[in-house]
């Protein structure tokens, strides 16, 4: 049984998670923005290859951490 400790580290854990990503999708909206604004095609293939990069480890992360076969949970009588 889950103590309320483990749960609230559960939480703590997803939440750093959850700021990545979303430090990660700031930075890539301002990279982009940067680069149309200088009007520079290699900079802007600079910032699809990042996404490309990035968009790799997290499919990789997924399915690393993703049964094949889902877990069933045990019948309780």
């Amino acid at each position: 049984m889950a103590t309320i400790q483990d749960i609230n580290a559960a939480i703590a854990a997803e939440s750093s998670v959850d700021d990545s990503i979303i430090a990660l999708l700031d930075g890539i909206v301002q990279q982009l923005k940067s680069a149309q604004a200088s009007n520079d095609p290699a900079a802007l293939d600079i910032v699809i290859a990042g996404i490309t990069a990035n968009t790799k480890k997290i499919q990789d992360a997924v399915t690393a951490n993703t049964p094949v076969t889902p877990v069933l949970a045990a019948a309780t009588a």
